[in-house]
């Protein structure tokens, strides 16, 4: 009986782009390696965008006389073209993209293979468990990790089986594929959300599943946390030219601080007034943030306390100034 249940089990295609991963790699690769689903139906397409540190080779002495892991060049670099290539080439019925950033746990395929066929929906992932192995960067997934920091996106800290607007890394039938396209390859970020808004416009239906367990290795610095979220904000304003209509409030928040701070300090300059409004902004935010760093670093350790203001305000302001960047480099493209 069980040797049928496995025979019935779809071919899954992971899409896995990669470039100077060499720190997490390893452990990815081995994670897959390790999966409960029968290995007989996974297929592990390993991409490298032009790795500089060796990635390319660590994958690849990882994966001999593992015939079902695959490697391949991407010269276009990014994600997006990696995933649109292991789309053409790939032969499973079921096809995730997945980041070499990320660990798996073993029942990872097997949970969200699941998922997909007992909902009947079309696109189904887990919750973003950010992880590190220094405290700045603990500090900086725990902010990422908590609605402060992302706002209301459910998919990144939900504890329940729910439809959201998009997840993390996500599945979908072939089907999905052939009918809205690939990913948008103008996008160095946001591919994957732009992707979701596409099929959520088509009518599709977006599970997230708190069990199809992952674990995401945040940025350890809050120099690489400001680049990550300043490109997160900057290419936000294409998905804004292309899907208007699927923009959340939560998205423009950051925006609105930024310019905010921006206007009341320019008003500062010239009016007595300006100050007050500058320092109740500001006033108003710093509480905010504090309370939710100390109700954190209650719960996760004190250690983190002055560490989390600090990502907080990484992960806003840089996503803000990215967006308003964007707005400036990207005036022209709103018919496009």
């Amino acid at each position: 009986m069980e040797k049928k249940k496995q025979a019935d089990l779809p071919v899954t295609s992971l899409l896995v782009a990669v470039r100077n991963e060499a720190n997490y790699i390893k452990n990815c690769i081995s994670s897959l390696q390790s999966q409960t689903y029968p290995q007989d139906k996974l297929e592990v397409i390993i991409l490298d965008g032009g790795s500089t540190d060796g990635t390319d080779q660590i994958v690849q002495s990882l994966i001999k006389g593992h015939p079902n892991f695959k490697f391949f060049d991407n010269p276009k670099i990014i994600q997006s073209a990696a995933w649109n290539f292991g789309l053409d080439i790939c032969s499973g019925d079921i096809i995730s993209i997945v980041s070499g950033h990320v660990t798996f746990a073993p029942d990872y395929v097997s949970k969200a293979v699941d998922t997909l066929q007992r909902t009947g929906s079309d696109m189904v992932g887990g919750t973003i468990r950010a992880v590190s192995e220094t405290r700045v960067g603990q500090a900086i997934a725990l902010a990422m990790s908590h609605p402060f920091g992302v706002g209301g996106a459910r998919h990144r800290y939900t504890d329940r089986e729910e439809e959201t607007d998009s997840v993390f890394m996500g599945f979908s039938r072939r089907s999905v594929y052939e009918k809205i396209g690939g990913y948008d390859e103008e996008l160095v970020r946001n591919q994957d959300d732009e992707f979701s808004y596409r099929l959520s416009k088509t009518g599709g239906r977006i599970i997230c599943n708190p069990e199809i367990v992952s674990y995401y290795h945040s940025r350890s610095t809050i120099k690489s946390l400001w680049q990550q979220y300043y490109q997160y904000g900057f290419y936000k304003v294409r998905v804004l030219q292309k899907h208007p209509g699927q923009m959340r409030p939560r998205q423009f928040v950051p925006l609105a601080f930024v310019l905010g701070l921006i206007l009341t300090v320019l008003f500062s300059l010239i009016t007595s007034w300006g100050w007050i409004v500058l320092a109740g902004m500001v006033g108003i935010y710093t509480l905010a943030n504090l309370t939710a760093s100390f109700l954190i670093a209650r719960r996760e350790g004190w250690r983190y306390f002055w560490l989390l203001p600090l990502a907080f305000a990484t992960i806003h302001l840089a996503y803000g100034l990215g967006f308003l960047v964007g707005l400036f480099k990207f005036w022209n493209r709103w018919k496009r």
